[in-house]
């Protein structure tokens, strides 16, 4: 691809090829700058702390929340892993039930939005600024996060509209309106518009711009510098030529890239572990001491927690009501089944793989704290050690996986692509939900909706990983505000549910269909 480059810079006349890095440099500082201005409003309001604390109120809401869900359905999350895995299956799917897709493609395509780069940037950027400890927090946060998914896709399949083409509409907006009016609840309709904009919002910022700025990031670690509106341009496109096939196109795409992605970035990861045996006791021991010492970071204990809880909300999404939006769509008459399903999608991306993430960095050595700051460093050599911050994302992944494989940095470009590819369609899909539901069916309206989601590619992936991670942070935590409160009001509903199902199975009535 360097070659490429080269080749296109020799045909353009001497004059413009000298100005050219200039401009362009020119244009992505002006994207970057006029985004951070427009965008910063929202962002300090979303992580604005507790008085007198820097804890952000956002992060303990989720974490209240997920608690609440565990004890209230009585730790699902452990009782039901079984069942689930025999749904996903296929064990007791009956194909002439309602809806687009299997469970097996739901699941697919909702974790094709959440196992994506906050895996490998996001946990990059927890532990950087919280140290190993953070690691532990995540984990935690995504154990707990399994019965908030649980409960927002059980409702999500309850509440969805089915219409008689056979496709489907569901999600946090459907179960607002639907589920409010049914218990006699005040303000679903407006909680629904409010959960809708800031889904949009959520869906061009983290399921987008950030997929598109860390794609970026990484393939110019490979080929060289060159303009981010490239890339995006490049994006954009074969991302629109996906999209524009609706549910069912976005699923065949998902069922086979997740797949491919998450085993070979797994595998990896598993074999610098498997070369590294004799220290991965010695790196949950870091974690361990870490979480509640906070030794070497800034904010002790509480500031692992708060960057570990950050970065695995970002990463599996749960209490944010986006993933509701694909179960939806699932091909069932029980929406507990769907519940069940989702469950396994927090486990897989934070307790698994962002772990594994988490370990290769740690035992790579690639975090060495400064002991005169108490800040976490990014060894880059002998020559030179720069500080970690957010910018680093997914090259400090990218440099710790490289450590033990010299070549990895090209295989992790690929795992990047594919990653940040499948985010955003499956994200598109979650926007364009939200945008209908706010303006209306129709081919020309979703149109609309699929064109303004490419021109956001571009923007993402020129602007700096700064603003774009603090925007798409705050867009996809200000859902969770609204969806929270409704999983609250309408919980009862999934605990009936979950009793007439489990009964129904123990007396078996409900039988595997195979």
């Amino acid at each position: 691809m360097k070659n490429l480059f080269r080749a296109a810079a020799i045909a353009v006349p001497a004059t413009l090829a000298a100005s050219a890095p200039a401009m362009a440099q020119s244009l992505d500082q002006q994207i970057n700058d006029g985004f951070a201005n427009a965008t910063g409003w929202f962002v300090s309001f979303i992580f604005s702390p507790f008085p007198g604390t820097t804890f952000p109120w956002i992060v303990a809401w989720l974490v209240i929340a997920a608690t609440i869900f565990t004890v209230y359905f009585g730790l699902i999350q452990f009782r039901a892993f079984p069942h689930s895995i025999s749904l996903v299956k296929g064990d007791y799917s009956d194909p002439n039930d309602a809806g687009e897709v299997s469970h097996f493609q739901a699941l697919a395509t909702a974790l094709s939005g959440t196992v994506g780069l906050g895996n490998i940037a996001g946990v990059a950027v927890a532990v950087s600024i919280g140290g190993p400890g953070a690691t532990f927090w995540m984990i935690l946060a995504g154990l707990m996060g399994m019965a908030s998914k649980f409960t927002e896709c059980t409702l999500g399949v309850k509440y969805r509209n089915e219409y008689d083409d056979g496709t489907v509409s569901g999600g946090p907006m459907y179960y607002m309106t639907k589920g409010f009016a049914e218990r006699g609840l005040p303000l679903g309709r407006f909680m629904a518009i409010l959960f809708s904009v800031f889904c949009i919002l959520g869906a061009l910022g983290g399921g987008n711009m950030f997929q598109a700025n860390q794609a970026h990031a990484q393939i110019t670690n490979v080929v060289g510098e060159y303009p981010g509106w490239i890339t995006g341009i490049v994006f954009a496109g074969i991302v629109f030529a996906v999209i524009v096939g609706g549910l069912k196109s976005i699923a065949k795409v998902t069922e086979k890239v997740v797949p491919i992605m998450g085993v070979m970035y797994v595998l990896t990861a598993l074999v610098i572990l498997l070369m590294n045996a004799n220290m991965i006791g010695w790196a949950f021991g870091e974690i361990f001491r870490g979480a509640f010492t906070g030794a070497g970071v800034a904010g002790g204990m509480v500031g692992a927690l708060i960057q570990g809880f950050k970065r695995a909300a970002f990463s599996n999404e749960a209490g944010v009501g986006s993933a509701a939006i694909a179960h939806s769509a699932v091909k069932t008459k029980e929406p507990i089944t769907e519940g069940f399903v989702s469950l396994l999608e927090p486990f897989i991306d934070t307790v698994v793989i962002c772990t594994m993430t988490a370990l290769v960095i740690i035992i790579t050595g690639q975090l060495i704290m400064d002991p005169s700051t108490g800040m976490y460093l990014l060894d880059e050599g002998a020559s030179t050690i720069q500080t970690v911050d957010g910018n680093k994302g997914v090259a400090l992944t990218s440099a710790a996986f490289s450590s033990a494989f010299p070549a990895f940095k090209y295989i992790l470009a690929i795992a990047v692509i594919l990653f940040a590819f499948s985010t955003m369609i499956s994200w598109s899909y979650y926007g364009l939900k939200a945008w209908t539901f706010l303006f209306g069916e129709g081919h020309t309206k979703e149109l609309v909706f699929k064109v303004i989601f490419c021109i956001f590619v571009i923007i993402g992936a020129s602007a700096s990983l700064g603003p774009v991670i603090d925007f798409s942070d705050a867009a996809i935590f200000a859902m969770a505000v609204v969806n929270i409160v409704a999983l609250y009001c309408l919980m009862p509903v999934v605990k009936r549910e979950l009793i007439s199902y489990q009964s129904r199975l123990k007396s078996g009535e409900i039988a595997k269909f195979h």
